[in-house]
């Protein structure tokens, strides 16, 4: 499918194009997707709106938030059906389901596509001590970030999708571990899991990274596949990661 030139006329359209995907993928906080055919005033089209996160998650209350929104903006002629990460693929897959069609839309993280290109980095995970959430929604709003967003998906990336922010997120704590953190020598051979340029950072410190969406913590840390995990918001202390586990 060709694109419109801008986000705008991606959102307005024209009735030449019998397709338009929209992916939203959070900067320094969560984000939405979505993909899907145009509506008529006399139909209500309902559109696989698949999250990252598992339902008991508080951004998948976001993703359901934004899902809301969408919806009541609608008037009936548009139902976003949510549905919890792994529904229909994996949270790292999200992405490419959109581009591919497989889903109408999602919401998740930009920190997730880390993978494809470290530039990511910039909406999803960027630097300690730099900006923060409302500095960051300034930049990407106001200061030319959605032009880099846009051009790294479509032009670099060649995927046919548009990111919206849907909401900044808070910044994350350093974890939870099985055994007390007091150190950086502590970091050496843990088993530890997180995403995004943090990945990168605490392979220099010796730790054994391991890259898993937010869903498949809690069953590594039971299985011992991981010994301590960062998680990225103070309402995660309401579920606890592992009985076993401490936060730092």
């Amino acid at each position: 499918m060709k694109k419109d030139k801008s986000p705008a006329s991606k959102v307005s359209g024209s009735s030449k194009q019998s397709r338009r995907r929209f992916l939203q993928v959070a900067g320094l906080g969560a984000a939405a997707t979505v993909a899907a055919p145009q509506v008529s005033r006399a139909q209500t089209a309902t559109w696989k709106f698949q999250s990252t996160w598992p339902n008991r998650d508080i951004f998948h209350e976001f993703c359901n938030d934004f899902a809301k929104r969408v919806n009541d903006m609608s008037g009936g002629r548009l139902k976003l059906d949510v549905l919890a990460s792994g529904a229909v693929v994996p949270a790292f897959q999200l992405q490419d389901a959109v581009h591919a069609g497989i889903l109408d839309g999602g919401h998740g993280v930009a920190a997730y596509w880390y993978g494809k290109n470290k530039a990511f980095a910039l909406f999803g995970t960027g630097p300690s001590f730099g900006w923060n959430a409302n500095s960051f929604l300034g930049w990407m709003n106001y200061g030319g970030g959605y032009d880099l967003y846009n051009e790294l998906q479509n032009q670099i990336l060649k995927l046919n999708i548009v990111g919206f922010l849907s909401g900044p997120m808070p910044a994350q704590p350093l974890g939870w571990f099985k055994s007390e953190v007091t150190s950086a020598d502590a970091f050496k051979g843990l088993k530890y899991r997180t995403v995004g340029l943090a990945a990168d950072l605490n392979r220099q410190l010796g730790a054994a990274v391991t890259i898993l969406a937010g869903g498949e913590i809690v069953p590594a840390l039971e299985r011992g596949v991981i010994d301590g995990a960062e998680f990225n918001n103070p309402s995660s202390d309401l579920v606890p990661a592992s009985p076993t586990c401490r936060r730092t």
